[in-house]
């Protein structure tokens, strides 16, 4: 996993799913490509839980970036669809790393 060098912004989504589908996966997948095009995009990481609980953290080089992809055409119309039909609750948090570190295990 690749780590920016700080400073810089994470949007931490975490959620709780409706049962089913409903066209969730592939338009997930869709949201992940479109913000890998968008300027000042870093990165992500996501993860979800058998119960349906989710977290999925974006990276972008500044709030500017964060701002442009929240004016996405096509990602509001996504936000809209997961009030409306796949989410049973949601948070976003915005923050700022200041610091980032890891392990990585290395085989040889």
């Amino acid at each position: 996993m690749q780590r920016p060098e700080p400073p810089y912004y994470a949007v931490i989504f975490t959620s709780r799913r409706t049962e089913g589908d409903h066209g969730y996966a592939e338009r997930a997948s869709r949201m992940s490509a479109l913000a890998a095009t968008q300027p000042g995009y870093l990165g992500e990481t996501s993860a979800r839980d058998e119960s349906g609980v989710g977290i999925t953290v974006s990276y972008w080089t500044d709030e500017a970036a964060i701002t442009g992809w929240r004016r996405n055409v096509e990602h509001a119309e996504s936000r809209r669809r997961g009030r409306a039909e796949w989410y049973e609750e949601y948070d976003v948090r915005v923050a700022r790393v200041e610091r980032s570190y890891g392990f990585e295990r290395r085989t040889e």
